[in-house]
């Protein structure tokens, strides 16, 4: 039987988001989260042609990345999560792809004001899982390839 294979990562990884024109952009993984969030402003929810969207900014002024694009998606749920304060909050949660690691997948990641945080995204639990180890010694490890049978 074939082991499955895991890729080191680090405690910060650049990552890109291609739907979202968000490329290389710093996330720190948190093995601690359950859940991802992506740091936006003006966050607002309606309705298009009966089905929910979300528009929001991606990022913020003060972040070298921001380009005031407003983006709209399809809500994909609404969850409960707890914030960094330990406080619970209704977040919109939205489903797009992920270029990490040679990989390109689909992760679920909440719309947050992260502007008080140190990193515009946080990849939890659910987004690394079956595929990366963290070592948290490191950073900015993916780019070295390493990969590792997980037993």
């Amino acid at each position: 039987m074939k082991k499955p294979v895991r890729y080191i990562i680090g405690r910060r990884e650049p990552v890109s988001f291609p739907q979202l024109g968000l490329l290389n952009v710093e996330a720190k993984i948190d093995t601690g989260a359950y859940t991802s969030s992506l740091h936006c402003k003006e966050v607002k929810q309606f309705t298009k042609d009966g089905t929910d969207y979300v528009s929001f900014l991606l990022l913020d002024p003060e972040h070298p990345l921001f380009e005031n694009k407003l983006i709209e998606w399809p809500v994909y749920k609404i969850k409960q999560v707890k914030n960094s304060f330990g406080q619970v909050e209704e977040r919109i949660v939205i489903k797009t792809k992920i270029d990490f690691f040679d990989f390109n997948y689909e992760i679920e990641i909440s719309l947050a004001d992260r502007s008080l945080m140190d990193y515009p995204v946080l990849l939890g639990r659910k987004a690394i899982r079956k595929k990366f180890i963290v070592d948290v010694s490191k950073l900015h490890y993916a780019s070295k390839r390493k990969m590792v049978e997980y037993k």
